[in-house]
């Protein structure tokens, strides 16, 4: 930085090819929502075009690099998160009643790409309160209640914001697993969203599929699609136990190979997919895959305790971005609630028999036990899901402007 730049604190001009080329400045919000952290923009401070929009997008991050070093990027799945927030769409049948609306990206770290296809439910809980902080919606405390159209899914989502002064409450005593800490409770509805993304609760119609994996062989899966579209697995089907660590399942190539076959093939079968062979270039994130195991106990490395077993219902470990997940994502969290609520489902099979008439469902993830309350219903030969909440916390951790070329 030259000494005039120093003095008036402000981004000079560069040369580029013997011209004058001024860095453009984006609004931005680095909001941690849940267990993720996303960059939260306003949809009118991008561009209009969808090529140079998810240009703007990568450069915003640092993509495509693996350390995202140019960026705000944190060379993380769970930390290259984009939220885009506007106005709710006039004349759109699902979108009627909205306060907002609401895209959410998942940004490839060392690939030129952004994958509008699923929804991040963790960072939900910012979008609520990014709207109160901006604003775009009539505040009522002590909850403000935020109507969100997703334009991932086509669906409404839910928020319920604690407020006070006109501002969200982030103080409280509300604790997530995985996140230092404690805070406010937002809560987050995504009934609205069974079937958004294959079509129906159960895309196949059953909740139990056996199916031929190339490469696998015969497998049990249940197929089930609320928040995103979901393939649930036994554990002990893999050889696992169910307790399996991070860094236990990202280091067995075998295993993880076999996972993405599962999770390509079953999304093939749902109609996601159109080549498993290239789902995780053409559709990485969804479906998702879960292996789902009864309770036991297992030690959470995040916090560093012993789980036991009678505090879980079962326990899941989620694949993520052919990584595992280091928590458990929030519509997966909502996905395998309202799962292990429908009889026949491999989550059914595994939870504990004397829950079923209970409203909350609590299973083990990587860092701790994690709670959803899941209603479901058998509604002539269908069934509908009444209930799907998450309990989350969200903080404002910068805002500002991020500069792009």
């Amino acid at each position: 930085m030259d000494t005039l730049t120093f003095l008036s604190g402000k981004r000079l001009p560069e040369i580029v090819n013997g011209n004058l080329s001024m860095p453009q400045s984006i609004r931005c919000t680095i909001i941690r929502g849940g267990t993720s952290k996303g960059i939260y923009l306003r949809d009118v401070d991008l561009p209009r075009d969808p090529v140079m929009r998810e240009k703007t997008i990568l450069e915003i991050f640092g993509s495509p690099d693996k350390r995202q070093i140019d960026g705000l990027g944190g060379a993380d799945p769970l930390t290259s998160k984009v939220c885009i927030i506007g106005p709710p769409p006039k004349n759109q049948k699902n979108a009627q009643d909205a306060d907002i609306s609401y895209t959410f990206g998942q940004v490839e770290i060392d690939q030129p790409s952004v994958d509008f296809r699923s929804l991040c439910g963790n960072l939900t809980s910012g979008v609520g309160a990014f709207a109160v902080w901006e604003n775009m919606v009539e505040i009522e405390e002590p909850i403000t209640t935020v109507r969100i159209y997703n334009t991932n899914l086509d669906r409404m989502l839910i928020t319920e914001v604690p407020v006070k002064n006109g501002r969200p409450i982030e103080f409280g005593d509300y604790q997530i697993p995985g996140v230092p800490g404690s805070g406010a409770k937002i809560l987050v509805d995504f009934a609205d969203t069974a079937g958004s993304s294959a079509g129906a609760l159960l895309p196949t119609g059953n909740a139990m599929e056996r199916l031929e994996v190339p490469g696998v062989g015969t497998i049990d899966v249940s197929i089930v699609d609320i928040g995103n579209a979901h393939v649930f697995v036994r554990a002990a089907d893999l050889g696992m136990t169910g307790t399996e660590t991070a860094s236990e399942i990202d280091s067995n190539m075998e295993l993880c190979l076999k996972l993405e076959k599962i999770r390509a093939h079953a999304g093939a079968v749902m109609g996601m997919i159109d080549d498993p062979d290239s789902a995780a270039k053409d559709s990485p994130a969804t479906p998702f895959v879960a292996m789902i195991a009864p309770p036991q106990d297992y030690k959470d490395i995040i916090g560093s305790r012993l789980v036991n077993a009678n505090e879980c219902d079962f326990l899941s470990r989620l694949m993520f971005m052919q990584q595992m997940h280091k928590t458990y994502a929030g519509t997966s969290t909502v996905c395998t609630g309202v799962a292990s609520r429908i009889p026949g489902t491999i989550v059914n099979e595994a939870c504990r028999p004397d829950t079923q008439g209970r409203l909350e469902v609590r299973f083990g993830h990587p860092a701790g036990v994690i709670e959803t309350e899941s209603e479901v219903k058998l509604e002539g030969n269908e069934y509908v899901v009444k209930r799907a909440t998450l309990g989350r916390t969200a903080r404002k951790i910068m805002e500002g402007q991020v500069f792009v070329s």
